[in-house]
């Protein structure tokens, strides 16, 4: 693969309410932080609210730039949970990591009432896997907000993405879909430097489609926002390396490394620390591609 050259930005930083985000000057690390008890990849690990507040904390002291919470599994085949429940996972631990850190803290939510029950308590950024369609009143909240926002893409819902999704393109499709949703957000008030999209690798993708969206980080360029790539701990890596979610570290460094040298501008990680030197690494390689 030839490296993708580092793209001029269409603006140089993500603004989210106060907080600044640089585009193109560094690779940005989103670290993951799931507390649910049925998680793909560490599902339970986080659901006590000390423990997850220790684990952000390591997370930050490790590099990332941005911790993104979730409190409902959007996993293929989760069970649904109500916002009720949502809430009362996400507010304890987003009350108290907004008073010990100032970094950027997304929510990973499609419901409307979450989010601003975390905007209330100090979030920054909502990323909404149904890029905005799953709840009509989630749009005008992150206007009214000043929110950032993260646009992903899915085929089918959690119950279904993964029973043979199809694609006559794949990359191509996952353009025009997140083309425009960037426009309906921004017909929406909500300006282009607070959005960024996400391509969406493993929600109703197969290995082939996972694969080649991620040699074609590239071609989502020219929609001109911000991009952002999840793989880490991705069922994808397991199909490739025989390995369970706990030891895919090797294959989560590749998989992230591959999307640095393609494009992306922020990577959503669980294991910081190791992915950090990864994408260090990935990063000078392809400045020294520019030069």
């Amino acid at each position: 693969m030839k490296p993708v050259g580092i793209p001029e930005p269409s603006f140089p930083e993500i603004r989210c309410r106060e907080k600044r985000l640089p585009i193109g000057s560094k690779m940005l690390i989103m670290g993951v932080l799931n507390v649910t008890p049925d998680s793909f990849s560490d599902g339970g690990r986080c659901f006590n609210p000390e423990a997850a507040i220790e684990r952000a904390q390591q997370m930050i002291a490790e590099g990332a730039d941005l911790i993104d919470i979730g409190g409902e599994s959007t996993r293929p085949g989760a069970s649904y949970v109500d916002k009720d429940e949502e809430i009362k996972r996400i507010s304890p631990i987003l009350t108290v990591l907004r008073k010990l850190t100032n970094i950027p803290l997304s929510i990973d939510t499609r419901k409307a009432a979450v989010a601003r029950m975390a905007l209330d308590l100090g979030a920054d950024i909502i990323n909404d896997v149904s890029a905005l369609q799953d709840d009509p009143r989630m749009a005008q909240l992150i206007f009214e907000s000043g929110a950032g926002v993260v646009l992903m893409h899915r085929q089918g819902h959690s119950a279904t993405m993964q029973k043979a999704p199809q694609y006559k393109d794949v990359v191509d499709e996952i353009k025009a879909f997140l083309s425009e949703r960037v426009l309906m957000a921004q017909s929406m008030g909500i300006p282009a430097d607070h959005i960024m999209v996400d391509p969406g690798i493993g929600f109703g993708k197969s290995l082939n489609h996972n694969l080649e969206i991620l040699r074609n980080i590239g071609e989502l360029l020219p929609l001109g926002q911000p991009i952002l790539i999840g793989v880490s701990r991705k069922a994808f890596i397991g199909t490739l390396t025989g390995k369970p979610v706990g030891e895919r570290e090797m294959g989560n460094a590749v998989a992230v490394a591959a999307a640095v040298w393609q494009g992306a501008h922020i990577v959503r990680v669980h294991d910081v620390g190791a992915m950090h030197d990864a994408i260090l690494v990935a990063q000078a390689l392809r400045n020294s591609c520019d030069k």
